[in-house]
């Protein structure tokens, strides 16, 4: 069961937006200085099943807060995981801009800090999935973190969306080791959004990495096989996955 939390609903200022950003809070109940985790949610936005996992990283003793980077174009949108939830959620990633994610992933550190006060000021790392594995890699680009973790991060080797220009974001991977930010990739063999070229190259900058940087390809599996709520759930792949995540929080929070 993990230990007790508790979960709100929070305002952040972001600063040149128009109205605050959104974000879902998960946290153990008991004060202390928890580690800070940002989840980057899939393209659906904050979803029920995105709160759980930031609720799974609270029972573990973290401190997680989920955005809602969609926050420009509406307020709290949650779309569901079917056709049309998918047209709309593609045309809402690829609405995000890079300045707009280092602002919000700024503003959403700095309001643990005031919100937590010293108990705040502790080491962020950052959790993504999918559409928010993209996110989380170029905030990781742009902002020091603890760790980064990104399954299966889409778009991550092309420019397809604005997030991935001008260059593709896995260009960047030299700024993450700038940063000394330990990296975990999980992707799955089978996923529709990766040619074999893609893996292959997100792998090379793994291998040419500064800094402790790993890759993890799990054969014959799909995009999405974290999801317990889809036909994608590959629950082996999921537990290693899992595991591999919290390991390495737990390490780099240590440290901070």
């Amino acid at each position: 069961m993990g230990v007790e939390i508790v979960t709100e609903w929070v305002e952040i200022e972001v600063p040149g937006a128009a109205e605050p950003m959104s974000g879902y809070l998960a946290r153990p109940a008991q004060p202390g200085a928890h580690a800070n985790v940002l989840v980057g949610f899939e393209m659906f936005g904050v979803t029920g099943y995105v709160r759980g996992v930031a609720e799974r990283l609270a029972r573990l003793g973290f401190r997680a807060l989920v955005p809602d980077f969609h926050h420009r174009a509406g307020r709290r949108i949650e779309l569901p995981a079917d056709a049309e939830g998918r047209a709309r959620g593609l045309a809402l990633v690829g609405g995000l801009t890079r300045d707009g994610v280092r602002a919000d992933v700024e503003a959403a550190i700095a309001d643990l800090g005031r919100r937590f006060g010293a108990e705040g000021d502790v080491p962020t790392a950052m959790v993504g999935l999918s559409a928010g594995g993209h996110i989380a890699y170029y905030a990781a680009t742009e902002v020091p973190l603890a760790a980064l973790v990104a399954f299966y991060p889409g778009w991550l080797t092309t420019g397809e969306i604005a997030l991935g220009r001008p260059e593709p974001t896995i260009d960047l991977t030299p700024r993450i080791a700038g940063h000394g930010t330990p990296v975990l990739v999980l992707i799955g063999e089978g996923d529709h959004l990766y040619t074999a070229e893609d893996r292959a190259r997100i792998v090379r900058e793994s291998a040419q990495s500064s800094t402790r940087h790993e890759v993890v390809l799990y054969p014959d599996t799909p995009h999405g096989f974290f999801c317990d709520e889809r036909d994608t759930y590959r629950p082996e792949a999921a537990a290693d996955a899992w595991s591999r995540t919290v390991a390495l929080l737990r390490e780099t929070s240590r440290r901070g």
